[in-house]
């Protein structure tokens, strides 16, 4: 199963299931996606209802537009980490970012005025479907609602100002997610999936979810160790290797450009850069 927030015709939010080049609207059985991932098997029960929009009829939101909890995990590609010239981190790096950080498919993404080392970062996100603490990594297929794509953009200049990475991460409308939500079962084993990130149309980032320093499993019992993690929360699991920090020269987002994080199995989402008004 596919699910997405939107906004219908006359701009309302809501939440559904895609089918085929449309979507079902179910927002009259939940106020939000995140308070209907835990009820998946009668959720597919919709699925034989007829689409109620096309799909360009409605705008794309964040598959979960509310999350409690967006936590971003640093330097955990291999080919990421080698490109950068360091070993690999003996833990997790965790940050986080803010909810009006990120924007959904089809939507702008916004390059600020104070600074133009705006760069991609194709990633794989997961989406916690319950309530959850202290998760052992042979039960966190439990706990998992489903993954979509993530462009992590990054202000690198900002990022860099100390050690702390929050900065440069949390620009408004700087990060891409989307288009939808797919569920485990539909996206198959998500290790195998290929990540690729194009840039005007020409690949800049190519890589298989297996390349991870830190598996899924070993993610979810890390950061369900310190915090209780709820329906809805998103892990933005790393980029790999080929950002634009590390090209010679520098390739950055402009104001202009098409940006699209593909993922065998789950998606293509697609923004345009902007600059800030």
């Amino acid at each position: 199963m596919k699910l997405m927030s939107f906004r219908r015709p006359d701009g309302s939010a809501s939440w559904g299931i895609v089918k085929g080049e449309g979507v079902i609207d179910l927002g009259a059985l939940a106020p939000g996606l995140k308070h209907a991932l835990w009820a998946q098997t009668s959720l597919a029960e919709e699925a034989s209802r007829h689409a109620d929009y096309r799909l360009d009829q409605v705008r794309f939101l964040p598959p979960i537009p509310d999350p409690e909890k967006i936590l971003c995990v640093g330097l955990n590609y291999m080919t990421h980490i080698k490109e950068g010239g360091r070993e690999p981190p003996p833990k997790p790096i965790i940050f986080t970012r803010f909810t009006n950080s990120q924007v959904g498919h089809g939507e702008s993404l916004i390059r600020p005025n104070a600074s133009e080392t705006f760069d991609f970062e194709g990633e794989l996100a997961v989406v916690i479907g319950r309530r959850c603490r202290h998760v052992k990594k042979d039960q966190v297929a439990s706990v998992i609602a489903g993954y979509a794509c993530y462009n992590e953009g990054s202000v690198r200049e900002w990022q860099r100002h100390s050690a702390q990475f929050t900065p440069g991460k949390n620009f408004y409308h700087s990060g891409g997610f989307g288009p939808w939500l797919v569920t485990p079962e539909e996206a198959g084993d998500i290790t195998k999936a290929h990540l690729m990130t194009r840039l005007n149309n020409e690949e800049v980032q190519h890589a298989t979810v297996d390349d991870l320093c830190f598996d899924i499993p070993t993610l979810v019992e890390y950061i369900s160790t310190f915090t209780q993690l709820e329906a809805g929360d998103v892990i933005v699991t790393g980029t790999t290797g080929g950002v634009g920090a590390y090209r010679k020269p520098p390739l950055w987002m402009k104001p202009g450009d098409t940006v699209e994080v593909e993922i065998s199995g789950v998606g293509v989402l697609r923004n345009k850069v902007a600059a800030e008004g």
